[in-house]
């Protein structure tokens, strides 16, 4: 063991940031009885400002539906399809031309995805999985796209043995003639190795061993993190464990510069009798707790700051998916575009913030200075013109007095008087959109639905209107006496919002 950890130590080269920002994409499974049309889907996706998808095929009428949108597409080649395209450079060739190049650049293809968990579905065309994938990436270099199209295979996170502690994970040896080489052209072409990642699946098989909390991105008490002997790094969460497991197991390998791209992950929202857990709450919290892992750019332990890029499983639940109930309930979405379940989200702009009913929020990010905080908020009761006298001392809005929740109401006022425009809800960067609703007791926000089924819809004065009132004049008085940093807010903003 001890050699075993000085070799992981030699080879533990910093794995290389990918160019681009991580992102949350979804997978878009087809198997339901009223799969909606193509423009539907994109519809859908345009909708929820997803960017990044991946698609179980190459169906040609979604392409085209995907034509001239921007939002990123992985393509796969069937597993059915791989053991012909993998004894076939002509084969290959063809597929590459009809599913990529006929599209490209109008639909923007960056990945092509070569089968789905090949080496633990289908072991027969495991022997010609980097063939296939040396076949189309050779297509690709003919047609000049190699530069912009990724080449790589899912894996199933399970050909990872010994995952915990991370540093003591390898892949499967039976499985070495073919990662390898598959590592091998990973790294000579500058892909990603896609893992499949289910924390779900991992807490289900563990007998009580993994906690439901440590599973779900729950925060954990540090005496409850699980900690790796060998490297004494403190793991919060099961996905983060995992994609550190394959880093130390192609570390193993010698492998040091290869990034890692989840290509599957969530949390089903209903199970059968003997799936307790697979429930709405937890398929929310798995999910919303991952988008903002990824988004917060954390990384992970072993590799801090990294990003890793992660499509959800999967946009729409699929009731014609054979096996378990879970089976059929992963989805974000039912067939008519409406979701499962609001996802609680900060911090994601409008990712996802997948209440079809536009119902969103600007509120004050976590962790923003209180003096940038204290400057925004001077400058929406004042410039911005937003009616702030609910938060005068006795009105609905004035409790909690702290410059957080009353940020919270102006900056919201403010975002919904502009017409909820992402520009809108800036604030000089202290701000964010939500899909939680802020609202507390009496105090209702702007576009919450309260108790009895009412919006709340405070009308702020016109941009050009003039307001003599006493009250907003008291609260102005207020504001000045309540804070000396005006000016200094002020020139930090630098740039006065109109």
């Amino acid at each position: 063991m001890a050699l075993h950890f000085l070799l992981l130590l030699l080879f533990a080269v910093s794995v290389v940031a990918a160019d681009e920002e991580p992102f949350i994409g979804v997978n878009i499974g087809t198997d339901l009885s009223d799969m909606p049309h193509p423009t539907q889907v994109v519809a859908l996706l345009k909708a929820q400002q997803i960017r990044h998808v991946r698609l179980y095929d190459a169906d040609q009428a979604m392409l085209l539906a995907l034509a001239k949108t921007g939002i990123q597409v992985a393509v796969t080649v069937p597993n059915e399809e791989i053991l012909a395209i993998g004894q076939s450079n002509s084969t290959a060739a063809n597929w590459v031309s009809r599913n990529v190049v006929a599209h490209y650049p109008a639909t923007n293809i960056t990945a092509i995805c070569v089968g789905s968990e090949v080496l633990t579905t289908l072991p027969n065309a495991a022997k010609v999985l980097v063939s296939a994938i040396k076949y189309i990436h050779s297509a690709l270099v003919a047609s000049n796209l190699d530069r912009q199209v990724k080449v790589s295979t899912p894996l199933s996170s399970s050909i990872i043995l010994d995952s915990f502690p991370p540093s003591q994970a390898f892949f499967n040896r039976s499985l070495n003639p073919v990662l390898v080489p598959l590592l091998d052209f990973l790294q000579s072409t500058g892909s990603y190795l896609m893992l499949n990642i289910y924390p779900y699946y991992d807490y289900m098989q563990s007998n009580g061993v993994i906690p439901l909390d440590y599973a779900l991105f729950k925060s954990l008490p540090p005496n409850k993190e699980a900690v790796d002997s060998n490297t004494l790094l403190h793991y919060t969460n099961v996905f983060d464990a995992m994609v550190d497991a394959a880093y130390f197991a192609m570390a193993f390998l010698n492998y040091t510069n290869i990034p890692v791209v989840v290509t599957e992950s969530g949390w089903p929202s209903k199970g059968g009798s003997n799936e307790p857990d697979a429930t709405v709450d937890n398929a929310n919290t798995y999910n919303s707790n991952l988008i903002k892992h990824v988004f917060n750019k954390t990384g992970t332990p072993k590799h801090p700051g990294i990003d890793v890029s992660t499509y959800i499983y999967e946009l729409y639940n699929e009731d014609m998916k054979s096996g378990p109930l879970s089976e059929k309930n992963w989805g974000l979405f039912d067939a008519n575009g409406t979701p499962i379940y609001i996802l609680h989200l900060t911090e994601s702009g409008a990712v996802l913030a997948n209440d079809t009913s536009n119902n969103t929020f600007c509120i004050a990010k976590d962790g923003a200075d209180p003096k940038m905080l204290q400057a925004a908020l001077d400058w929406a009761c004042g410039p911005g013109k937003v009616e702030c006298s609910p938060l005068l001392q006795g009105q609905p809005c004035y409790e909690p007095d702290n410059v957080i929740a009353h940020a919270n109401y102006a900056f919201d006022t403010y975002y919904h008087k502009m017409g909820k425009t992402p520009d809108a809800c800036d604030f000089n960067g202290v701000a964010t959109i939500s899909t939680s609703d802020p609202s507390h007791g009496s105090c209702l926000f702007p576009g919450s639905v309260g108790k009895n089924g009412t919006l709340g819809n405070f009308t702020a004065p016109s941009m050009n209107s003039t307001n003599s009132d006493s009250s907003a004049y008291k609260f102005s008085c207020d504001l000045r006496i309540r804070s000396l940093l005006m000016v200094t807010g002020f020139l930090l903003w630098g740039v006065v919002l109109l």
